[in-house]
Protein backbone atom coordinates (compact mmCIF):
# COMPACT_ATOMS: atom_id res chain seq x y z
CA UNK A 1 0.00 0.00 0.00
CA UNK A 2 1.24 3.41 -1.27
CA UNK A 3 2.06 6.22 1.16
CA UNK A 4 -1.04 7.69 -0.51
CA UNK A 5 -3.23 5.10 -0.30
CA UNK A 6 -2.39 4.59 3.43
CA UNK A 7 -3.97 8.78 3.97
CA UNK A 8 -6.85 7.99 1.92
CA UNK A 9 -7.87 4.90 3.85
CA UNK A 10 -8.95 6.62 7.07
CA UNK A 11 -11.35 9.48 5.09
CA UNK A 12 -12.69 6.34 3.07
CA UNK A 13 -13.59 4.53 6.31
CA UNK A 14 -14.80 8.27 8.30
CA UNK A 15 -17.15 8.93 4.82
CA UNK A 16 -18.64 5.59 5.34
CA UNK A 17 -19.68 5.69 8.66
CA UNK A 18 -21.44 9.07 8.03
CA UNK A 19 -23.33 7.20 5.28
CA UNK A 20 -24.39 4.13 7.32
CA UNK A 21 -26.80 5.91 9.62
CA UNK A 22 -28.13 7.38 6.92
CA UNK A 23 -28.77 4.04 5.06
CA UNK A 24 -30.04 2.70 7.93
CA UNK A 25 -33.00 5.24 8.65
CA UNK A 26 -33.75 4.99 5.01
CA UNK A 27 -34.06 1.42 5.36
CA UNK A 28 -36.27 2.13 8.22
CA UNK A 29 -38.11 4.65 6.10
CA UNK A 30 -39.03 2.27 3.30
CA UNK A 31 -40.02 -0.58 5.42
CA UNK A 32 -42.89 1.70 7.37
CA UNK A 33 -44.12 3.15 3.91
CA UNK A 34 -43.79 -0.75 2.62
CA UNK A 35 -46.09 -1.43 5.88
CA UNK A 36 -48.36 1.38 5.26
CA UNK A 37 -49.13 0.54 1.83
CA UNK A 38 -50.02 -3.38 2.71
CA UNK A 39 -52.33 -1.87 5.73
CA UNK A 40 -53.88 0.50 3.15
CA UNK A 41 -54.22 -1.91 0.75
CA UNK A 42 -55.90 -4.56 3.43
CA UNK A 43 -57.74 -2.33 4.42
CA UNK A 44 -59.01 -1.26 0.60
CA UNK A 45 -59.24 -5.42 0.51
CA UNK A 46 -61.67 -5.65 3.44
CA UNK A 47 -64.22 -2.84 2.26
CA UNK A 48 -64.47 -3.87 -1.21
CA UNK A 49 -65.09 -7.50 -0.18
CA UNK A 50 -68.07 -5.51 1.93
CA UNK A 51 -67.15 -7.45 5.07
CA UNK A 52 -68.43 -4.76 7.18
CA UNK A 53 -71.22 -2.43 5.72
CA UNK A 54 -69.83 1.07 4.69
CA UNK A 55 -71.32 3.78 7.11
CA UNK A 56 -69.13 0.81 9.79
CA UNK A 57 -66.05 0.33 7.57
CA UNK A 58 -65.12 3.59 5.16
CA UNK A 59 -62.80 3.18 2.72
CA UNK A 60 -59.38 4.94 3.19
CA UNK A 61 -60.86 6.75 0.30
CA UNK A 62 -63.66 8.58 1.87
CA UNK A 63 -61.90 9.02 5.23
CA UNK A 64 -59.47 11.41 3.02
CA UNK A 65 -62.37 12.78 1.59
CA UNK A 66 -63.15 13.87 5.19
CA UNK A 67 -59.98 15.02 6.39
CA UNK A 68 -59.81 17.18 3.48
CA UNK A 69 -63.50 18.61 4.15
CA UNK A 70 -62.34 18.72 8.13
CA UNK A 71 -59.73 20.73 7.30
CA UNK A 72 -60.60 23.38 4.67
CA UNK A 73 -64.34 25.87 4.06
CA UNK A 74 -66.29 23.77 1.38
CA UNK A 75 -69.57 25.72 0.10
CA UNK A 76 -69.60 27.97 3.19
CA UNK A 77 -68.98 24.86 5.76
CA UNK A 78 -65.70 25.70 8.43
CA UNK A 79 -64.39 22.18 8.56
CA UNK A 80 -66.72 20.35 11.49
CA UNK A 81 -69.02 21.80 13.37
CA UNK A 82 -67.51 25.57 12.21
CA UNK A 83 -63.64 24.57 12.99
CA UNK A 84 -61.50 23.43 10.99
CA UNK A 85 -59.31 20.38 11.93
CA UNK A 86 -56.22 21.78 13.07
CA UNK A 87 -58.41 24.22 15.34
CA UNK A 88 -60.09 21.15 17.24
CA UNK A 89 -56.76 19.56 17.75
CA UNK A 90 -55.09 22.93 18.90
CA UNK A 91 -57.91 23.06 21.05
CA UNK A 92 -57.61 19.29 22.85
CA UNK A 93 -53.31 19.92 22.74
CA UNK A 94 -54.16 23.42 24.68
CA UNK A 95 -56.23 21.46 27.35
CA UNK A 96 -53.61 18.73 27.65
CA UNK A 97 -50.82 21.09 27.89
CA UNK A 98 -52.69 22.85 30.58
CA UNK A 99 -54.09 19.83 33.04
CA UNK A 100 -50.46 18.25 32.42
CA UNK A 101 -48.33 21.50 33.01
CA UNK A 102 -51.09 21.77 36.76
CA UNK A 103 -50.05 18.20 37.65
CA UNK A 104 -46.03 18.62 37.18
CA UNK A 105 -46.79 21.51 39.41
CA UNK A 106 -48.50 19.60 41.97
CA UNK A 107 -47.18 15.88 41.29
CA UNK A 108 -43.54 16.47 41.13
CA UNK A 109 -43.12 18.43 44.72
CA UNK A 110 -45.84 15.91 45.88
CA UNK A 111 -43.53 13.09 44.74
CA UNK A 112 -39.94 14.60 45.84
CA UNK A 113 -42.29 14.40 50.00
CA UNK A 114 -43.58 10.68 49.23
CA UNK A 115 -40.04 9.75 48.73
CA UNK A 116 -37.77 11.77 51.26
CA UNK A 117 -40.26 11.56 53.73
CA UNK A 118 -41.66 8.71 55.37
CA UNK A 119 -44.68 9.92 57.12
CA UNK A 120 -45.94 11.77 54.03
CA UNK A 121 -45.67 8.87 51.89
CA UNK A 122 -47.87 6.71 54.52
CA UNK A 123 -50.65 9.39 54.41
CA UNK A 124 -50.52 10.13 50.60
CA UNK A 125 -48.79 7.34 48.52
CA UNK A 126 -52.07 5.40 49.28
CA UNK A 127 -54.45 8.45 47.52
CA UNK A 128 -52.01 8.55 44.81
CA UNK A 129 -52.45 4.85 43.94
CA UNK A 130 -56.14 5.07 44.46
CA UNK A 131 -56.26 7.89 41.77
CA UNK A 132 -54.00 6.15 39.45
CA UNK A 133 -56.69 3.31 39.22
CA UNK A 134 -59.32 5.44 38.47
CA UNK A 135 -60.50 5.40 34.95
CA UNK A 136 -61.51 9.18 33.68
CA UNK A 137 -65.26 8.31 33.33
CA UNK A 138 -65.89 7.48 36.55
CA UNK A 139 -65.25 11.18 38.16
CA UNK A 140 -66.00 13.16 34.97
CA UNK A 141 -69.85 13.40 36.35
CA UNK A 142 -68.92 14.43 39.74
CA UNK A 143 -66.82 17.32 38.34
CA UNK A 144 -69.39 17.97 35.75
CA UNK A 145 -71.71 18.61 38.71
CA UNK A 146 -68.93 20.17 40.65
CA UNK A 147 -67.57 22.49 37.61
CA UNK A 148 -70.66 22.84 35.49
CA UNK A 149 -69.99 22.14 31.70
CA UNK A 150 -67.79 24.71 30.37
CA UNK A 151 -63.94 24.32 30.52
CA UNK A 152 -62.92 23.59 34.15
CA UNK A 153 -64.05 19.91 34.55
CA UNK A 154 -62.59 19.42 31.49
CA UNK A 155 -58.94 20.48 32.90
CA UNK A 156 -59.41 19.09 36.17
CA UNK A 157 -60.01 15.59 34.83
CA UNK A 158 -57.05 16.01 33.25
CA UNK A 159 -54.78 17.38 35.90
CA UNK A 160 -55.97 14.66 37.97
CA UNK A 161 -55.54 11.70 35.36
CA UNK A 162 -52.15 13.01 34.69
CA UNK A 163 -50.87 13.90 38.24
CA UNK A 164 -50.22 10.42 38.98
CA UNK A 165 -47.90 8.94 36.82
CA UNK A 166 -45.89 12.16 37.56
CA UNK A 167 -46.05 12.02 41.37
CA UNK A 168 -45.52 7.68 41.41
CA UNK A 169 -42.44 8.50 38.82
CA UNK A 170 -40.77 11.20 40.76
CA UNK A 171 -41.30 9.42 44.42
CA UNK A 172 -39.72 5.88 42.50
CA UNK A 173 -36.79 8.03 41.27
CA UNK A 174 -36.33 9.95 44.75
CA UNK A 175 -35.79 6.54 46.12
CA UNK A 176 -33.59 5.49 44.57
CA UNK A 177 -31.14 7.87 44.48
CA UNK A 178 -27.60 6.55 45.47
CA UNK A 179 -26.81 6.60 49.03
CA UNK A 180 -23.41 7.41 49.05
CA UNK A 181 -24.42 10.46 47.02
CA UNK A 182 -26.81 11.19 49.84
CA UNK A 183 -23.96 11.21 52.72
CA UNK A 184 -21.31 12.83 50.83
CA UNK A 185 -24.08 15.83 50.64
CA UNK A 186 -24.72 15.47 53.85
CA UNK A 187 -21.25 15.55 54.93
CA UNK A 188 -20.68 18.60 53.33
CA UNK A 189 -23.13 19.83 55.67
CA UNK A 190 -26.21 19.98 53.33
CA UNK A 191 -29.93 20.40 54.91
CA UNK A 192 -32.81 18.38 54.28
CA UNK A 193 -34.12 21.49 51.90
CA UNK A 194 -30.65 21.84 50.31
CA UNK A 195 -30.32 17.63 50.03
CA UNK A 196 -33.59 17.70 48.43
CA UNK A 197 -33.33 20.41 45.80
CA UNK A 198 -29.85 20.19 45.19
CA UNK A 199 -29.28 16.22 45.28
CA UNK A 200 -32.48 13.86 45.31
CA UNK A 201 -33.99 16.34 42.51
CA UNK A 202 -31.30 16.29 40.14
CA UNK A 203 -30.01 12.75 40.55
CA UNK A 204 -34.22 11.68 39.57
CA UNK A 205 -34.45 14.26 37.04
CA UNK A 206 -34.44 11.85 34.37
CA UNK A 207 -37.14 9.37 35.86
CA UNK A 208 -39.45 12.23 36.29
CA UNK A 209 -39.06 13.65 32.91
CA UNK A 210 -40.75 10.04 31.75
CA UNK A 211 -43.40 10.39 34.56
CA UNK A 212 -44.42 13.82 32.61
CA UNK A 213 -43.93 11.67 29.56
CA UNK A 214 -45.81 8.82 30.69
CA UNK A 215 -48.27 11.80 31.98
CA UNK A 216 -48.76 13.09 28.58
CA UNK A 217 -49.80 10.09 27.25
CA UNK A 218 -52.61 9.67 30.07
CA UNK A 219 -54.04 13.11 29.50
CA UNK A 220 -54.15 12.01 25.90
CA UNK A 221 -55.94 8.73 26.44
CA UNK A 222 -58.23 10.73 28.93
CA UNK A 223 -58.94 13.84 25.95
CA UNK A 224 -61.88 12.28 24.42
CA UNK A 225 -63.31 11.50 27.81
CA UNK A 226 -62.74 15.16 29.10
CA UNK A 227 -64.53 16.34 25.74
CA UNK A 228 -67.40 14.12 26.07
CA UNK A 229 -69.54 17.51 27.73
CA UNK A 230 -69.94 19.91 25.22
CA UNK A 231 -66.37 19.51 23.77
CA UNK A 232 -66.75 21.02 20.67
CA UNK A 233 -64.53 22.51 19.53
CA UNK A 234 -61.50 19.85 20.53
CA UNK A 235 -60.76 16.99 18.59
CA UNK A 236 -62.41 14.40 21.49
CA UNK A 237 -65.57 16.54 21.12
CA UNK A 238 -65.04 16.11 17.49
CA UNK A 239 -65.02 12.24 17.46
CA UNK A 240 -67.86 12.76 19.89
CA UNK A 241 -70.06 14.62 17.83
CA UNK A 242 -69.15 12.38 14.80
CA UNK A 243 -70.05 8.91 16.38
CA UNK A 244 -73.92 10.40 17.55
CA UNK A 245 -74.27 10.53 13.78
CA UNK A 246 -73.01 7.56 12.39
CA UNK A 247 -70.29 9.33 10.39
CA UNK A 248 -67.79 7.11 10.86
CA UNK A 249 -64.86 7.86 8.55
CA UNK A 250 -64.64 11.48 10.61
CA UNK A 251 -64.24 9.38 13.97
CA UNK A 252 -61.34 7.29 12.28
CA UNK A 253 -59.95 10.99 11.04
CA UNK A 254 -59.76 12.42 14.55
CA UNK A 255 -58.08 9.24 15.64
CA UNK A 256 -55.66 9.63 13.34
CA UNK A 257 -54.72 13.17 13.88
CA UNK A 258 -54.74 11.89 17.93
CA UNK A 259 -52.34 9.61 16.87
CA UNK A 260 -50.04 11.74 14.70
CA UNK A 261 -49.86 14.22 16.85
CA UNK A 262 -49.11 12.10 19.94
CA UNK A 263 -45.92 10.88 17.85
CA UNK A 264 -44.62 14.14 17.26
CA UNK A 265 -45.43 15.29 21.06
CA UNK A 266 -43.62 12.30 22.20
CA UNK A 267 -40.94 13.37 19.70
CA UNK A 268 -40.57 16.55 21.36
CA UNK A 269 -40.66 15.42 24.67
CA UNK A 270 -37.78 13.17 23.84
CA UNK A 271 -35.76 15.27 22.47
CA UNK A 272 -36.33 17.82 25.52
CA UNK A 273 -35.56 14.60 27.57
CA UNK A 274 -31.94 14.76 26.27
CA UNK A 275 -31.17 18.46 26.26
CA UNK A 276 -32.17 18.57 30.00
CA UNK A 277 -30.57 15.51 30.89
CA UNK A 278 -27.67 14.53 28.39
CA UNK A 279 -26.54 12.29 31.00
CA UNK A 280 -29.02 10.15 31.15
CA UNK A 281 -27.91 6.43 30.25
CA UNK A 282 -24.02 7.30 30.48
CA UNK A 283 -22.14 5.47 33.12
Amino acid sequence: MTVLEKTAAPARIAVRERRAPRAGALRWLALRAVALAVLLTAWQLVVTAEVWPRVLVPSPGEVWHQFVLTSTVHDGVRGYGGHLLIEHLGVSLRRIGIGTGYAALVGIPLGLLIGAVRPVAVVLEPAVTFLRTLPPLAYLSLLVIWFGIDESPKIWLLVIAALPPIAAATAAAVRTVPAGLVEAARALGSGRITLLLSVRLPAALPEILTGVRIAVGVAYTSVVAAETINGVPGIGGMIRDAQRYNQTAVVIVGIIAIGLSGIVLDALLKWAERVLVPWRGRA
